[in-house]
């Protein structure tokens, strides 16, 4: 092996490594452009690299793979361990409240804080502060209240295009309006009385949670 091969392979490990630490670190898709600042290297280098990187990480006995899409790169979980993301989120870094929360402003978004509020109550001012220390969402001022959008990082965290989004909770609603329809029916047949007196117990609960 000649001298300057030597030099040439150390070097491209060292940016292999830069590369795979800042993909690991921002968690999302990132345009070669975009590294630059943490490489002291050419962007036709960087190109390559990652090319190599990607290679790496095929051969590898591991549950992490390099994502291409749209000429920019991710270190993400394989695809075939998305299952488990639902089911660890939950005890992770979402409590089930915020989760709902989470699902509202995804399904409405952009929403206005103000309406946020309305629909989960007070609570979810809570609700909105973690999100925004987790990056899932962004607001800016609009008018007396703040209108909340979600963030790049939401979509690549739950794995799912931008124009899914809608698709998705379509198909949810369509199940959520076949249940509440069933429970009408239930509420229907039931005594005048008896529906207030639940209500009224709903309003003390709610009083008291808050």
């Amino acid at each position: 092996m000649d001298q300057t091969q030597s030099s040439i392979e150390p070097q491209t490990e060292n940016l292999k490594g830069v590369l795979e630490a800042v993909l690991f670190i921002t968690g999302r898709f990132m345009a070669p452009e975009e590294t630059l600042p943490y490489c002291h290297n050419s962007l036709e280098e960087i190109k390559n690299a990652l090319k190599d990187l990607k290679k790496d990480y095929e051969q590898r006995q591991t549950v992490l793979e390099i994502f291409h899409e749209n000429e920019k790169w991710k270190l993400g979980l394989k695809r075939s361990y998305n299952y488990l993301t639902s089911n660890l989120i939950s005890s992770t870094e979402l409590d089930r409240p915020t989760q709902e929360t989470l699902a509202v402003i995804a399904y409405k978004q952009p929403i206005t804080q103000s309406e946020v509020i309305h629909i989960r109550g007070n609570k979810a001012y809570d609700h909105i502060s973690k999100l925004k220390e987790l990056d899932f969402i962004v607001s800016e001022k609009f008018g007396r209240t703040r209108l909340i959008k979600l963030t790049q990082k939401f979509y690549d965290y739950f794995d799912i295009p931008d124009n899914q989004l809608k698709q998705e909770f379509q198909k949810i609603e369509s199940k959520i309006i076949e249940s509440l329809e069933k429970e009408a029916g239930k509420i229907v047949n039931k005594p005048i009385e008896e529906i207030k007196k639940e209500i009224k117990q709903e309003d003390i609960k709610e009083h008291a949670s808050t």
